[in-house]
Parts: C-alpha cells; sequence; structure tokens
C-alpha cells in the first residue's frame, strides 16, 4: 500500500513532533541559546533558565544539550516533571538517582548526606554534575524552590558542586519568586522566540532535506502561509506541514500551494498564529488549593520507561 511518505519519497516522517535528535535545527536563536546554557554549566554557575511558548522547541533543546555534554566531563541527567503534583522528598530521590545514588534513603536528613557524597565523588573524579530540568514550570510550590536553593548551596571551596538548567513556559519566573533568594541564585535568563519568515522556511527544508526529499513540494507562497498561520512556532510548522503532505497525497498532488495550506490550518482552527489558538494556562495562584493525590510511584514507572525509549 503506497504511503506520503512514498509519494514525496521520503524515508521517514519529516514533521514528526516527537523531539528526535537527528532533525534538529540549529537556528541562530537556538545556537545562542545553547552556547550560553553550555557556558554557564561549563563554569558551574548554579541556575539557568530557558523559557520558551508552548511548542518553541525546548524539549528538543533539552535533549540536544544533554547529547553535547561530554560523558568525559560531565555526570548529567535530564529529569522531566510530568505532575505538578511532586513532592519535595520525590524531587531529591529522583534527581539523586539520575546522579548515581544507590539504594536513595527515604529519610531527608540521610537523603542529602547521600547526595552530598555523591556530588563530592563527582568532583573528586574531575566531573561536572549537570541536572536538566524539563516542563519546569510544574515546580509550583516554594517547599520545591526551596529545595533547590538548599541544593545550590552544596559547594567547595570557589566552586558549586551542582548546576541546574530550567527548561519551561514563562509561569517559571513566577514560581522562582515563591523563594525571592532562589530567583536571586539565577545566573543566566534565555527566552525562544518564534522563527521569522526566513527561519520557517529553512526550518522546513532542513527537515525535508534530512527525511530524503528529492525536491521541495511546497511552493514559496505555501512557505510564507506556513509561517502566517503557525506564528512561527515549530511544533504548529510541524503539524501544518505534515497535514499538507497527507492531503497533498490523497489529492495527487505534487505541488503543494498557498490554498491547500490555507485549508489544513483552518481544519486545525489556527487563527493566524499558534498563541490564538492556545487556551490560557492556569498560573500557580489561580489552580484550586486542593488538588488529587498524584501516584509518585506511576510517575517513577513513567520516567524509567522514557528512559529506555
Amino acid at each position: 500500500m503506497t504511503t506520503y511518505l512514498d509519494y514525496f519519497e521520503l524515508t521517514q516522517e519529516a514533521f514528526s513532533n516527537a523531539p528526535v535528535s537527528r532533525f534538529y535545527y540549529n537556528s541562530a536563536q537556538h545556537s545562542q541559546a545553547l552556547t550560553r546554557l553550555m557556558h554557564a554549566v561549563s563554569y558551574m554557575k548554579g541556575l539557568s533558565i530557558l523559557v520558551g511558548d508552548i511548542g518553541a522547541g525546548k524539549t528538543t533543546l533539552a535533549r540536544r544539550m544533554l547529547d553535547s555534554l561530554p560523558e568525559s566531563e560531565y555526570e548529567a541527567a535530564l529529569l522531566v516533571i510530568i505532575h505538578s503534583g511532586i513532592t519535595a522528598n520525590w524531587l531529591l530521590r529522583r534527581i539523586a538517582l539520575q546522579l548515581g545514588v544507590e539504594n536513595p534513603a527515604q529519610e531527608k536528613l540521610a537523603l542529602l548526606s547521600q547526595l552530598y557524597q555523591r556530588l563530592l565523588q563527582i568532583y573528586e573524579s574531575g566531573k561536572k554534575a549537570v541536572v536538566l530540568i524539563d516542563e519546569a514550570q510544574m515546580l509550583e510550590t516554594r517547599e520545591l524552590m526551596e529545595e533547590f536553593r538548599g541544593l545550590l548551596n552544596l559547594e567547595v571551596p570557589e566552586r558549586k558542586l551542582i548546576s541546574f538548567v530550567f527548561f519551561g513556559l514563562p509561569e517559571i519566573e513566577k514560581n522562582l519568586k515563591l523563594d525571592p533568594p532562589l530567583a536571586q541564585r539565577v545566573a543566566l535568563r534565555y527566552k525562544l522566540e518564534p522563527f521569522t519568515a526566513e527561519s520557517t522556511e529553512a526550518y522546513i527544508k532542513h527537515r525535508l532535506r534530512l527525511a530524503g526529499c528529492p525536491r521541495m513540494p511546497f511552493t514559496a507562497e505555501a512557505l510564507a502561509t506556513v509561517h502566517q498561520r503557525s506564528g512561527g512556532t515549530p511544533r504548529v510548522i510541524n503539524s501544518i506541514c505534515d497535514n499538507a503532505l497527507f492531503e497533498a497525497f490523497l489529492l495527487r498532488e505534487q505541488t503543494i500551494g498557498q490554498p491547500l495550506i490555507q485549508r489544513v490550518a483552518d481544519n486545525l482552527g489556527l487563527q493566524g498564529g499558534s498563541a490564538a489558538t492556545t487556551p490560557p494556562l492556569s498560573t500557580p495562584a489561580s489552580r484550586p488549593v486542593s488538588s488529587p493525590k498524584v501516584d509518585l510511584a506511576e510517575i517513577d514507572r513513567y520516567l524509567e520507561g522514557l528512559g529506555k525509549l
């Protein structure tokens, strides 16, 4: 059975929204962000923050950064926060596990002692401990912020023993204000902005080329419309382009023009920019005080499964 991949001679999906490292597009701002974040962890500056709106490519950049940290120089880990109901003790245990602490203690003081000893081992081996936190806007309580501040206080003369990089939505800034001393410890901030029209076109061509497409199926007008209807958001660009390729396949059209892009964008509910169709996110202050109790063991199993991918 012929698929749209066969029809356009693609070796794989060009516009999957899965964070595939092979398709990483090193735009000017992504390059600037990565350079700055790598500088911050290289000099163990403590806490760095990268923010961006939904679909801006934060997770892709987090994984790219993790891949860019040499194992000979760093003990690095990526922790994805998938629920806002995590506890401080759960957070500490996950960080300890990620950094190689075997059988982390349940009692907090014992756990902190284990983590401190492990960080000293990493330091004495000549490496640097770095933990990247994706979806960091989920860290919504003062208790969690205080734990990060406490970990950043672990140091040896003239150097911190651990660095953190938060990747998340702009709400991170509000969460940090729950613990002003931690907010003052932010050594670097960077925000990912939407792609320009030129970057959108280059991004689409980049992904098609890596997917083996022998020619450009999108007209210049179609590319401009993808940018206009996506607002320059990578995730939305992917959705529009993937749907457009499939619709063109169904219509047996080799060229994708502006009318097809407009129809696809309409079907996706886009109003000329992804921000217009994204429902407003509730802030920590507007969320109910009480929430269903989260099964932390279930979160552990989910994260362990992610590590096997």
